[in-house]
């Protein structure tokens, strides 16, 4: 007699935390930040499920789980010696000009 097992571990998205948040790194189409559970299945059967750690991309088109890359914010310069300054400043550091 012979058994044959049919199951694995899936990722499913629970809730999208931002719609179109990035680009898929597969196929270039738009992704969503989700929470995710990982489901496992037994002859196509979900069985249990459990939540992820932390937040992923998720791409509609190809279906793709990824983590979310982080972004760098746009630098604040100042607009008379055009050097970086911190968004909190109210007032250049290098030159004392209002910003």
């Amino acid at each position: 007699m012979f058994f044959f097992f049919v199951g694995g571990l899936e990722q499913q998205a629970r809730q999208v935390l931002k719609s179109g948040a990035g680009r898929c790194i597969a196929c270039g189409s738009r992704a969503d930040l989700v929470e995710y559970d990982k489901v496992l299945k037994l002859f196509f059967v979900p069985v249990w499920r459990w939540p992820g750690k932390q937040p992923l991309m998720h791409c509609n088109n190809c279906n793709l789980f990824f983590p979310q890359s982080p972004e760098k914010e746009a630098a604040l310069r100042c607009q008379f010696c055009a050097r970086e300054v911190d968004p909190a400043f109210r007032f250049c550091p290098f030159c004392g000009s209002n910003l």
